[in-house]
């Protein structure tokens, strides 16, 4: 074998060792040593060491690609380890066959080889490492496809469920990994060179979006077999951020329908006084208790959301946690929590997408929101930082509105909340509480969910926004009675 530099290169490491006959057997020597590949891509000219086993996982015989951006080699190390264990494997495999052939009904599995590991808790799972080693050309070409892909649906008269909603989740995790990979390099440039830098995969990102929501809002798009398809992807915050994404949207355009089409705002007002009065008077206590109705909750009162408007939110739904990525493991368990890093991820994800990209304001004021709370001791985020700042230059300010679909009361801090953030809050904790993947306690059934949102979100603390928890519920119980 050639040696340059105490390196070797994989694939003559496993042509050679597969002459043998035993090819699979050394490659189980390399996964349950945890053995690292050195991975070169002299055009950018970078080198990684990489475990063989994520290589592996996501793409088996990945050394054998030719004409690569990678190349893969093992280090003088390593190929002595392989050889060490391989020699006493191998005294193992022949005691093994002598057995076999005294007991024939002994069969040996691979299995019994492999060690079993359980699932990966990573953040952003096995896959995200090709997506971070992606030029931002072939990022751009990804979402392009994804486009495609989407809008070929698009065009279809009938449309089949489980093809739509296959489609919507593949996207949404490319888009969720790719503009992340992005913003991790984008942040060790300048402002104007990041945005230089990400422009095409900004541009890209948002045609993709567009798709994506025009698709969703077809309904044909199933709830519980995205959650079954989200499943497969490894990375939690990839999980999480895409089911969020999805269900935002879908739950944006029940909104939506229910504005448009019905005499739900109506209905709203009528029960107003009775139901939800007093709740938005400990929001607004410097406006008489009489004076308290759908137009101070809802600046300019509830409305439909027009496409713009509905495209430039669902960026923001899909990026909302694109901070996440330093802090992986916070949510996995009570004893882990550590509330800085909680509230960090907003402002990195915010802070990456005002300085990093061009993403709409729309996008980035979601990204820093969605865990105000209302003001509530438990919340976090830019908004009540600037607000307080804006309180000391003005003392006697107040905040005459509870809620705002536009950007300019948000940022003259004429409402509460911005209108998108208070949307996703409700979503983002819905899915918190379902979730499937916490460690430290079992997932709660969707009425169990409500219940306990209701409880601790609205009726001891209010956090939530009441009339949108409201329509949520219904949301959710439609859903379920679709099953």
């Amino acid at each position: 074998m050639l040696v340059k530099d105490n390196i070797t290169p994989l694939s003559k490491v496993l042509s050679l060792l597969d002459e043998g006959g035993i090819n699979e057997n050394y490659i189980n020597i390399i996964l349950n040593e945890e053995i690292p590949v050195l991975c070169i891509n002299r055009s950018a000219k970078k080198k990684r060491l990489m475990p063989f086993k994520v290589l592996y996982d996501n793409k088996p015989n990945f050394w054998q690609i030719q004409n690569g951006t990678w190349e893969y080699y093992l280090t003088s190390e390593s190929l002595e380890l392989i050889i060490e264990k391989a020699a006493v494997k191998s005294r193992d495999w022949a005691v093994t066959a002598q057995e076999a052939d005294n007991k024939p009904d002994i069969k040996i599995e691979k299995e019994n080889i492999v060690e079993k590991k359980p699932a990966e808790q990573d953040g952003f799972g096995r896959e995200y490492i090709y997506f971070a080693e992606m030029s931002n050309d072939e990022r751009v070409d990804c979402l392009n496809k994804d486009k495609e892909r989407l809008n070929e649906l698009l065009s279809k008269k009938f449309k089949d469920e489980v093809t739509v909603t296959e489609a919507l989740v593949d996207t949404a995790k490319d888009a969720i990994m790719i503009n992340h990979a992005a913003l991790e390099e984008a942040v060790h440039l300048n402002d104007i060179e990041a945005k230089k830098v990400t422009q095409s995969m900004v541009d890209s990102t948002n045609e993709m979006v567009k798709s994506s929501a025009q698709l969703l809002q077809e309904d044909i798009f199933s709830n519980e077999l995205m959650h079954a398809l989200v499943e497969k992807s490894k990375g939690t915050i990839v999980q999480h951020m895409s089911r969020v994404y999805l269900s935002g949207l879908a739950f944006l355009s029940y909104y939506n329908e229910l504005v448009s089409t019905s005499s739900a705002i109506q209905k709203l007002r009528i029960s107003f006084p009775i139901k939800f009065r007093k709740i938005y008077h400990t929001l607004l206590p410097h406006i008489h208790i009489d004076n308290i109705n759908l137009e101070r909750v809802f600046l300019g009162g509830m409305r439909a959301i027009t496409p713009e408007l509905y495209f430039k939110w669902a960026v923001g739904f899909l990026v909302h946690d694109i901070g996440k990525a330093s802090a992986v493991e916070y949510h996995e368990s009570a004893s882990s929590y550590v509330r800085q890093t909680v509230v960090d991820h907003v402002k990195f994800g915010y802070r990456s997408i005002v300085t990093k990209t061009n993403y709409p304001v729309e996008a980035s004021l979601i990204t820093g929101y969605h865990h105000e709370y209302y003001g509530d001791s438990a919340g976090y985020g830019y908004f009540r930082a600037y607000l307080q700042q804006y309180k000391k230059i003005n003392p006697n300010a107040k905040q005459d509105y509870c809620i705002t679909y536009d950007l300019e009361p948000i940022l003259d801090y004429q409402a509460l909340a911005y209108f998108p953030a208070k949307l996703l809050e409700i979503i983002d904790v819905y899915d918190s509480l379902t979730d499937p993947n916490r460690l430290y306690r079992e997932p709660m059934s969707p009425e169990g969910a409500l219940l306990v949102m209701h409880e601790e979100f609205i009726r001891k603390h209010l956090k939530l926004d009441p009339i949108l928890f409201h329509i949520f519920e219904s949301f959710i119980r439609e859903k379920e009675l679709k099953k």
